[in-house]
């Protein structure tokens, strides 16, 4: 059984949905996971709505950055148990070759940046993250075991091939 399962969150642009689940989970899998995130186009910054739906859920965010899946691909970084794809152009990119073989799943969500309106916008900022909540709460209900199981399935499958 592992003690501490590192799970990197992949948005196009690593921008707001996957900033929010790596601030998310590294707040409530204190201990149990490390989450990072990236996008094959990372752009300069974090979007401001998504630091702002963070502060309003009271979600620690300091030291988020854009940054390149190319970081998480390299000798040296951190080997991950799972990658999630965010969005659906993402999940249809060629991914980087990820050491340590990990589990890959895609939870497409809806981009939050489009709305009429800054409140409209930042609602729906506030709704992404509410479903982020949603689904990691389900990922920390599952006990070690069945994490390792499917990080053991994943090895498996991908050495058969």
């Amino acid at each position: 059984m592992k003690n501490l399962y590192h799970v990197l969150f992949i948005c196009t642009e690593n921008a707001a949905r996957s900033q929010m689940a790596e601030a998310l989970l590294n707040h409530l899998g204190q201990g149990r996971f490390k989450a990072y995130s990236a996008g094959s186009q990372p752009v300069a910054q974090v979007n401001p709505m998504a630091i702002q739906a963070l502060e309003h859920a009271h979600i620690p965010h300091q030291g988020l950055r854009s940054k390149s899946w190319d970081e998480f691909a390299q000798p040296g970084a951190p080997e991950m148990d799972l990658v999630f794809t965010l969005c659906d152009r993402a999940a249809g990119e060629t991914c980087p070759a990820w050491p340590g073989m990990p589990t890959l799943a895609h939870w497409n969500i809806e981009h939050p940046d489009s709305g009429s309106d800054a409140a409209t916008q930042q609602q729906r900022f506030n709704h992404t993250l509410a479903i982020l909540r949603h689904r990691l709460d389900l990922l920390l209900a599952l006990p070690s075991e069945k994490l390792d199981h499917l990080a053991l399935k994943q090895h498996i499958t991908q050495t058969q091939a």
